[in-house]
């Protein structure tokens, strides 16, 4: 190959001896500095200009910082223990009672709801047959004293907690489920409050106490508490309504175990039923019996059409 031609060699003398690119724009000293960053003293005077980031345009006052979330009131979000501290059970089969855990004495809380809600915005109700994926989840089996026949599927919005609308379901027995409707209707005009409204799961016939359910429900194929007869649950004519804030008492068993707070009948809690009030008035109304009038013990969640 031959030497270096002189326009090659001009340049390297330039790019040495001058310290810039080709082209004399380096020479002149009213041009920008390469990759067109700022020398020392532009920066200095760019800086001396600008306003720190996020700074407000001159002459306007600031926004003020927005003000922390508020903690939720106690009470109002369930804990994340919630149905899994299992508590050592008796020769009965119960758990004895304990002191009431202070996220629960104060409890008014709703829980997710598990079907879909109900058209409008109002009370609604749905009477239909029972659906075999709704009995396969239920605590019915050919051996109970009532047929799947003669129970019906009831779908009742219902006011929770947090004062919203919410969907809920019962099986009932077919000849209850009109006054059920009605029941329902009147508590929903009361603003009175439920936690959860569902069927009984088969599992937790046999689950461990936890002491700290609040399930509203209706048919449950089981005995009678503390006894080998068939409760009125078992033919879908009994409903157990907020049973933490209204317990089941005899002696000194508690049902749910936890719930001793609310032995206090004069407390001021939201979803106690009390004599006189809407609950006991609204099935009444129907013709149903109320176990907070028991004498030899106290079902303060229990309503039966015969009062069993």
């Amino acid at each position: 190959m031959g030497s270096p031609g002189r326009s090659v060699l001009a340049t390297l003398l330039v790019v040495v001896l001058g310290g810039c690119s080709p082209g004399g724009s380096g020479d002149d000293p009213r041009s920008d500095p390469p990759s067109g960053r700022p020398d020392r003293a532009e920066r200095s005077e760019r800086s001396e200009r600008s306003e720190p980031p996020g700074a407000p345009a001159p002459g306007r006052t600031p926004d003020p910082a927005p003000d922390p979330a508020p903690d939720p009131a106690p009470g109002t979000v369930p804990p994340p223990w919630l149905g899994t501290r299992v508590l050592p059970e008796g020769p009965d089969g119960y758990a004895a009672a304990r002191p009431t855990p202070p996220e629960l004495r104060t409890r008014r809380f709703t829980l997710p709801d598990t079907l879909d809600p109900l058209p409008g915005d109002g009370f609604a109700a749905r009477t239909t047959r029972v659906p075999d994926a709704v009995i396969a989840r239920s605590t019915w089996q050919p051996a109970c004293p009532v047929a799947r026949s003669d129970l019906r599927w009831l779908r009742v919005a219902f006011r929770g907690f947090d004062g919203e609308r919410h969907t809920g379901e019962l099986l009932v027995a077919a000849d209850v489920a009109d006054d059920l409707t009605t029941v329902f209707a009147r508590l929903w005009r009361a603003r009175f409050p439920l936690e959860e409204l569902r069927i009984t799961r088969r599992d937790e016939l046999d689950a461990p106490p936890t002491g700290d359910g609040n399930n509203t429900g209706a048919f449950v194929c089981r005995p009678v508490t503390g006894g080998t007869s068939y409760s009125e649950h078992a033919y879908g004519r009994a409903v157990d309504v907020n049973p933490f804030q209204n317990p089941y008492v005899r002696g000194e068993l508690v049902l749910p175990e936890l719930a001793s707070a609310y032995l206090d009948r004069d407390r001021r809690a939201p979803g106690l039923v009390r004599a006189g009030g809407p609950v006991v008035a609204a099935f009444a109304a129907v013709g149903w019996q109320w176990g907070g009038d028991y004498r030899s013990l106290k079902d303060y969640q229990h309503f039966s059409l015969t009062g069993g």
